[in-house]
């Protein structure tokens, strides 16, 4: 999804411009309005913009200054200048400057459409994998970044241990050509690929590789980063901000890498056909509580990866506070691992995972003490995930759970395991549709009570904790239609409502409805009715 940003100060200006674009790719493009230079400078910093249609010429910050302070935010965002001022001067400044077009008003509403589709399209072939994929690297850079994977998975294990002496971690980063900064803090990127099924190891490493361009790609040169595949088989990048990065960039970096993430999210789905989940630091983290990030980070991903809609969610955990380990004693990683799975729902993940434990415990000369541990650790894992959810009505049969001497083999022992470990699993399914639709509701009772205020879809994922893009994709699978085309239904039985009363002005049900201009609202009603609301409403009283 592309995020188009209309700035004018002429109000009818932008509102028609505004429904213009609203309708023409409402699946595919976002829209947001601004009356001010000031105006779009927030829009600016809360997401990701990649086109600005903007007055070149508006008072207090004209279309020139606006543009300047756009790219320290959003370097790659796209500029037309849109003015019924046809100087040489504005025009010659304007074609100077990287990603820019030109219109004059008079050319009118076809011309900037035209305009706008064909920025789009000139967006997606930049994106587009064949020059990503032509890319070729160097042997000693494919060394290097083997040599760094293999620090930095083991570094994630214990970072206090390799952070003990700042020196000694300068010299590694060194002799490694590792360019990140170890006396400076750093983010953690955790991304995962959503996979519809099994793919070989030589597929995946090719993807790996393909993935690594397109990142390349779009990472700003303000931006130092090394990445790595982590042990788990998923993406780790470690960031910076460059010495050398402008201040306000540096204020402004967390929104940048979200909305840089949805353009890596979007290319991967168009170029090599995958989804991706990313879940990131919300600060910057000093290098020896990196494990502890990283961890957490694990945590976050594996609660939400589940329900096989790409995602990008932010740790709001500050880095230097202890982050929350389950306290459970003498477990395995693979029962680690094995729970991370039961959390998200990753049926599949699970029971291979349980498989490899259970033949582990059963086709191996272990002491009795060794085997119970194993099923302890695996029973203490279901047990408290039933508690912590209140499952005892829902999964039936546990007085075996906690008694391994009540099984007649130890074969029967894990497969009661298993057995329970799948019921769990169903309720939690079921229990995650509810929670899925619960949140869907909540959305609409919210566009349903707010008509009057701005509902945009980058607000709408700011009150409701969602990325934007995750949001539309989210309520078009929930509710079954695009937001944009919800809004507007809703809208549209509002005014209806409201011109019924004869008390009520048409002025008053526009902005009731959320339309400022009485002209954008009249229009929007005679095509969603085929009448004018004035029409509308002696229309009704006629009839009664």
């Amino acid at each position: 999804m592309y995020r188009l940003l209309i700035v004018d100060d002429e109000e009818i200006i932008t509102e028609s411009l505004y429904e213009v674009f609203s309708e023409l790719k409402s699946d595919q493009l976002d829209v947001c309005k601004a009356f001010s230079g000031k105006e779009a400078l927030d829009w600016l910093s809360r997401t990701r913009i990649d086109i600005v249609l903007t007055d070149i010429r508006m008072p207090g910050m004209d279309g020139l200054e606006l543009s300047k302070k756009i790219l320290n935010y959003w370097p790659r965002c796209r500029m037309i200048f849109l003015t019924g001022f046809s100087e040489f001067e504005y025009a010659y400044q304007a074609i100077q400057m990287p990603n820019v077009k030109y219109l004059l008003k008079t050319e009118g509403y076809s011309k900037v459409t035209e305009t706008v589709l064909k920025v789009i399209e000139e967006i997606k072939l930049d994106y587009h994998a064949h020059s990503i994929m032509e890319q070729s690297q160097k042997q000693l850079e494919l060394y290097e970044l083997m040599a760094q994977g293999e620090y930095f998975r083991y570094f994630v294990q214990d970072s206090q241990l390799y952070s003990r002496r700042e020196a000694e971690l300068i010299i590694d980063f060194e002799r490694l050509n590792i360019n990140l900064n170890a006396t400076s803090p750093v983010i953690l990127i955790l991304g995962h690929i959503i996979h519809s099924n099994e793919i070989s190891y030589i597929k995946q490493t090719k993807l790996f590789a393909s993935l690594r361009m397109i990142w390349n790609t779009f990472i700003t040169d303000q931006i130092i980063d090394v990445g790595i595949v982590d042990r788990k088989g998923d993406l780790l990048w470690f960031l910076q901000p460059s010495e050398n990065n402008d201040e306000k960039f540096g204020k402004h970096l967390i929104r940048y890498l979200e909305g840089t993430l949805e353009q890596i999210q979007e290319t991967c789905r168009q170029t090599l056909g995958i989804d991706l989940s990313f879940t990131m630091s919300g600060n910057l983290c000093e290098w020896p509580h990196v494990s502890n990030q990283y961890e957490r980070l694990c945590q976050l991903q594996q609660l939400k990866v589940g329900d096989g809609l790409s995602l990008i969610q932010i740790d709001r955990v500050a880095p230097n506070q202890e982050i929350d380990q389950k306290d459970i004693t003498r477990i395995t990683s693979k029962v680690e691992i094995l729970n991370g799975y039961l959390e998200a729902g990753r049926v599949k993940e699970f029971t291979i995972c349980f498989e490899e434990i259970t033949n582990y415990a059963l086709t191996n000369e272990l002491s009795v003490q060794k085997i119970s541990e194993i099923y302890y650790s695996l029973s203490l894992m279901l047990l408290t995930y039933i508690n912590r959810r209140g499952l005892y009505n829902e999964i039936g049969n546990l007085e075996k759970l906690m008694q391994l001497e009540l099984h007649k083999t130890l074969e029967d022992s894990f497969q009661y395991l298993q057995d329970i470990s799948h019921d769990i699993l169903k309720v939690k399914s079921i229990e995650d549709r509810d929670r899925a639709s619960l949140a869907g509701r909540k959305i609409c009772e919210f566009i349903q009570e707010h008509l009057h205020e701005d509902l945009s879809l980058v607000r709408l994922a700011e009150i409701h904790h969602f990325n934007p893009s995750y949001l539309s994709r989210f309520f078009k699978q929930e509710i079954g239609m695009n937001i944009s085309e919800y809004i507007d239904h809703c809208r549209a039985k509002k005014a209806k409502e409201l011109l019924s009363n004869s008390d009520v002005k048409v002025r008053e049900v526009a902005l009731m409805v959320g339309y400022e201009s009485s002209h954008s609202f009249t229009r929007f009603f005679k095509k969603t009715t085929g009448m004018t609301p004035q029409e509308y409403k002696e229309s009704f009283y006629c009839n009664g």
